[in-house]
């Protein structure tokens, strides 16, 4: 039903729309400041915690994340119990499920403890729970000024949008990632109120920590075209690292789950232990999200053995760290594995074929998005991830190529990607945004086939109506007449409706209504404009009110592409449903 915008509904619908796009900035601007302080909590915990330099044989190093780990372990148990894990997928569940609520409680414990779990050691990062924060900012002033349901559920995606473009200093990348991983399609005043959020966020965080990129990536060329099968390479090593990935923490994680509720307390501290030993035998840089590691192997600072090193200790630091249920993100981890088998890639090319002109850092820089789109399936947000956090746009036909490939290779071999399978090993079955992306949808031109309905011109008389209907019985088999109207319009009248109009002549062919026009006789409503290009799941509706509908030509309203019944769609839906199968 529509409403008219000067209605009181209308004027209701029209006020809440402009809250709406209001709210929207205030969330990015609240969810900026947030993650700025929750950055900022990381660092100085870390510093609290660790020190200013982490250096091996650091007892510290050991004996801080074990009992950070338990402190958080206790404090998740009793107080936070929805602070597990990182964020995305508690995020996507509140809009599907919760419609949008996400408690003040929980974005207090994970503002605080993830901070505490990171700024500890553990290997995690900040990016996924600034999203859920985001979102919980959102969901809460929603609730404050009494949003209706359905505004309510979009404004947590929209302050999960918000918050991540924060987090990365890139608003961009945030929005396609929610649109990929969280919610799918939008409408245009959706998006429209993400990206009024995510600039506003992007614009307080850059206040704090100025326009710079994240990462200091040096100038960055493709002069030789060979490099590109340097580049294809990296995307298959990077396909079956988050192979390797995806695996392990598939198989610890719901084996930890398992355990007695008295061993899960434990969890957190034996992971922090386990990766405070990694950082104390000679690998701090795997402890918390790496930021300064990534640097590094961007500007070749590591030889190849030691990128390979911390790839491969990273991903068990991670998969420790993560199963254990301690709150963190999974976006820093993959970014910093990315970045140093990119950089081994980089490593080789310079040991083994230094005529080649290629630097370390653009292979760093690749290979972080090559591991985005392969671990966290999100290739769309890959390639404008890399663009966005080191602001060159140089590097688009490698990123593209290694992205492609890596993407390709963990679908072959990992067909369910990594957030399905942690929803799944929750108990949650939430919607595939990738296969959402990827299903085929029927339109009115996949089922269209030539008008087999007989077509009446509207200026015809209802005499002359009945007369052609006496003069072809066979017309009665048909349900449904289409009467062509003025200015391109149709009528779909049944045929029971056709006959009580021609029913009114009774034995008077003299009577005036036998000289009135068929069109003059039809109630004033049309058939709606419809048209090939249409989803066919968008028109099914119509069959309430009109037995057939006929599709017409864009540039021709007057012209048929063709004529659909219930029964045609109907049975197209079952045909693709037994294709599917």
């Amino acid at each position: 039903m529509k409403t008219s915008s000067t209605s009181p509904l209308g004027k209701l619908a029209a006020r809440e729309e402009q809250l709406f796009l209001l709210l929207s900035i205030f969330i990015g601007i609240i969810s900026g400041l947030l993650v700025v302080s929750f950055r900022m909590a990381i660092e100085w915990s870390n510093l609290l915690l660790l020190g200013a330099r982490r250096l091996p044989h650091d007892t510290r190093l050991i004996i801080v994340p074990a009992i950070a780990g338990l402190v958080i372990a206790v404090l998740t148990r009793y107080v936070f119990p929805a602070v597990r894990g990182s964020g995305i997928n508690q995020t996507k569940a509140a809009f599907y499920i919760h419609n949008g609520h996400i408690s003040v409680r929980t974005v207090i414990g994970k503002f605080f403890l993830s901070a505490l779990a990171i700024g500890s050691g553990q290997s995690l990062g900040p990016e996924d729970p600034s999203l859920q924060i985001g979102a919980g900012v959102a969901s809460m002033i929603g609730r404050r000024v009494k949003l209706s349901r359905e505004r309510l559920r979009l404004l947590a995606p929209i302050g999960a949008a918000a918050g991540l473009a924060a987090a990365f200093n890139a608003p961009i990348s945030a929005i396609l990632f929610v649109i990929e991983e969280v919610i799918g399609n939008w409408t245009a005043g959706v998006l429209g109120s993400t990206v009024l959020a995510a600039v506003a966020s992007v614009v307080v965080a850059r206040w704090f920590w100025g326009a710079q990129p994240m990462f200091r990536v040096p100038s960055i060329t493709l002069r030789d075209p060979r490099e590109l099968l340097a580049y294809w390479v990296l995307g298959i090593i990077g396909g079956v690292a988050s192979l390797v990935f995806a695996k392990s923490l598939g198989w610890l994680r719901p084996l930890l789950r398992r355990q007695s509720t008295t061993s899960q307390l434990f969890q957190p501290a034996i992971a922090g232990l386990l990766v405070g030993s990694i950082g104390y035998f000679g690998l701090p840089q795997v402890m918390g999200a790496g930021y300064g590691a990534m640097d590094q192997a961007m500007h070749g600072q590591f030889a190849l053995r030691m990128l390979l090193l911390l790839a491969l200790f990273k991903i068990i630091a991670t998969t420790l760290s993560f199963s254990s249920g301690t709150p963190g993100g999974m976006f820093a981890p993959t970014l910093f594995i990315g970045a140093m088998l990119g950089a081994g890639v980089g490593s080789f090319e310079k040991m083994f074929f230094p005529h080649l002109t290629g630097s370390i850092g653009s292979y760093a820089l690749v290979g972080m998005g090559v591991l985005f789109a392969a671990f966290l399936r999100a290739p769309l947000t890959s390639v404008f991830m890399v663009l966005e956090v080191s602001g060159n746009y140089s590097i688009i036909l490698p990123v593209i190529l290694a992205n492609t490939t890596a993407y390709l290779i963990s679908r072959i071999l990992q067909p369910v990607p990594i957030f399905e399978l942690f929803t799944h090993q929750d108990g949650l079955y939430l919607p595939s945004m990738e296969e959402e992306r990827e299903e085929s949808q029927l339109r009115l031109e996949d089922i269209l086939t030539p008008s087999k309905f007989p077509i009446v011109e509207g200026t015809r008389t209802v005499l002359d109506v009945r007369n052609a209907m006496q003069a072809a019985p066979e017309a009665a088999s048909y349900p449904a007449v289409l009467i062509r109207c003025a200015h391109g319009d149709w009528y779909a009248a049944s045929r029971a409706e056709l006959e009580e109009i021609v029913a009114r002549i009774g034995d008077n062919p003299t009577d005036e209504v036998a000289h009135q026009t068929i069109e003059s006789l039809l109630s004033k409503e049309r058939t709606p404009h419809i048209f090939p290009d249409q989803l066919l799941s968008n028109i099914l509706h119509y069959f309430q009110r009109w037995p057939i509908l006929p599709v017409a030509n864009r540039a021709q309203l007057g012209t048929l592409e063709g004529v659909l019944s219930l029964e045609e769609v109907l049975h197209r839906y079952q045909g693709a449903g037994t294709d599917h199968a």
